[in-house]
């Protein structure tokens, strides 16, 4: 089974969860940069939450099939278009053998990830199949998609067999709503939760207040390794002071000398030498990564404990929703 690439569209990888373990060797984690969306669209499909899919990034891929298979799309940025009609994201979807699938653009969300039930069939490199780019390392050839590709598949398991058995059946779609991590169209900021960094308190008053009170805007100088925030008022030390390269982790908010900050993300360095003035919570990741460049951020300080609680609610809720996918029919 394979699906080919008629189309890459604007920046389509193969992403899983990360790859875990060898920071310490200068090797990203990388992984999807909405890892809701990701464990959402392969639940639906019936593989291992962490199973890789394609990550895209505003402009879908166009794709065709030469087996019946059963996918699902998550997150935003786009909607799918099959055999030229418009279907849902968040749910199953049947794709019949030859089928023809496109992307159309919508104002809301940045990044969609597409399942197929079984996954994709590519090699897995220390512990991850996901694409790390700068290093050509992972998913097909170490690269984003390009026209003419194949991507093979692995087989499907018996429970997605008899879902696309059950699709086919009745020529109907299936309509089952989880949760999004995409916040409406609106001109105010997203608010972004974060912990104070190890050198908040290195910071002037003034540019302690202007980060927890003043909206920034995403430059368009933004990628998968780190979001840049433009601001009015540079963001300043107290004092200047030595600081040795340290570990940083993912959502680690960095000041470089323009007094901006820049928002470490999923193909993040292993070590950082600039102060780190916050962090950003661990399930406000999803939403930074559905943002589009010109859109604005306000933070806003939680305690640790706050941070925790709301992590482990974000992860009851997903057990829920894996639960009521296998109720209704995986």
């Amino acid at each position: 089974m394979s699906i080919h690439v008629m189309k890459p569209g604007m920046q389509t990888t193969i992403q899983d969860l990360g790859r875990y373990g060898y920071m310490n060797q200068g090797v990203s984690v990388t992984g999807a940069m909405d890892s809701k969306s990701l464990r959402v669209a392969n639940l639906l499909v019936g593989n291992d939450e962490g199973e890789a899919c394609l990550e895209m990034t505003l402009t879908g891929p166009s794709l065709s099939f030469d087996e019946d298979l059963l996918i699902a799309v998550a997150g935003g940025g786009m909607i799918p278009v099959l055999n030229g009609k418009r279907r849902s994201l968040h749910t199953p979807l049947f794709v019949p053998k030859g089928s023809y699938l496109h992307f159309e653009p919508i104002r809301k969300g940045c990044r969609a990830y597409l399942s197929v039930a079984g996954g994709f069939n590519v090699p897995v490199q220390l512990g991850s199949k996901s694409t790390y780019i700068r290093a050509k390392m992972g998913g097909l050839e170490g690269r984003a998609l390009e026209k003419g590709d194949v991507l093979d598949l692995l087989p499907m398991s018996d429970h997605a067999n008899k879902l696309v058995q059950r699709l086919a059946e009745d020529q109907k779609p299936l309509h089952w709503r989880v949760a999004q991590t995409i916040e409406s169209t609106t001109d105010q900021p997203h608010l972004i939760r974060v912990i104070k960094g190890s050198h908040f308190d290195r910071f002037t008053t003034e540019s302690q207040k202007i980060f927890l009170e003043k909206p920034f805007q995403l430059s368009t100088q933004s990628d998968r390794m780190g979001y840049r925030l433009e601001t009015e008022e540079s963001i300043e030390l107290a004092d200047s002071f030595e600081l040795l390269s340290e570990a940083v982790a993912l959502g680690t908010v960095q000041l470089p000398p323009s007094g901006k900050p820049i928002i470490l993300l999923a193909d993040r360095q292993s070590t950082g030498g600039y102060p780190r003035i916050a962090q950003v919570m661990l399930v406000d990741i999803p939403k930074l990564a559905q943002m589009r460049p010109g859109e604005w951020i306000q933070f806003t300080e939680v305690s640790l404990q706050e941070a925790e609680q709301v992590y482990l609610q974000s992860e009851k809720e997903l057990a829920e929703i894996k639960v009521a996918i296998q109720l209704k029919g995986i």
